[in-house]
């Protein structure tokens, strides 16, 4: 089950450790810039664009992450695939990350029901450098803040939906804040 507080979260599932990573990172570290590595057997990514104030505490099994900075988009994790990059978002704030999207159908998973959405991202960074790429959303109707995500009933509902899901690069739990200040308390169990 994963459990997390936050006034804003991109929530996605964890696999330990599926890309090779380049750094190894102690325990309890606290990470201030965009970077990627392991740390307590898991692998993290942290994308900062613009800004201050921002960190992540990794430990073993859990993460915190706080951001200040109103101007920025912070993301602690996420999950690549070449040509698409995918969320499960189970809240989020005023702002709904689908709206700049095509709704393109639902699925019910985890006792709630998630609206999906394309959205094309022009120019924009990805891990093939600066691209342009599909974003998968499956965003939860009714928000929460702790619960168990089955990822894959969302993979299955976006490729019943013709959503091509491209080779994956890599999966993990996310905490994004976006034009936001905030925090989250993640923790894998």
């Amino acid at each position: 089950m994963v459990r997390f507080n936050s006034l804003l979260a991109a929530s996605m599932s964890l696999i330990a450790a599926l890309a090779a990573p380049t750094d190894l990172v102690a325990r309890d570290t606290i990470v201030t810039t965009s970077t990627t590595g392991t740390a307590g057997g898991y692998y993290f990514s942290s994308y900062i664009e613009g800004g201050t104030g921002s960190s992540m505490d990794i430990g073993t099994g859990s993460y915190k992450l706080t951001w200040t900075t109103a101007a920025q988009d912070v993301v602690a994790g996420i999950g690549w695939a070449t040509g698409a990059v995918r969320y499960v978002i189970e809240t989020y704030g005023t702002y709904n990350p689908g709206s700049a999207g095509t709704h393109k159908g639902t699925v019910t998973s985890d006792g709630g029901t998630y609206d999906i959405y394309e959205v094309v991202r022009s120019n924009a960074p990805s891990i093939q450098g600066t691209s342009t790429f599909n974003q998968y959303l499956s965003i939860r109707q009714s928000k929460r803040t702790s619960g168990t995500i089955t990822l894959a009933n969302h993979f299955n509902a976006w490729s019943t939906l013709g959503m091509k899901l491209g080779a994956f690069n890599y999966q993990i739990m996310a905490t994004e804040g976006y034009e936001s200040a905030g925090s989250s308390s993640i923790t894998f169990t």
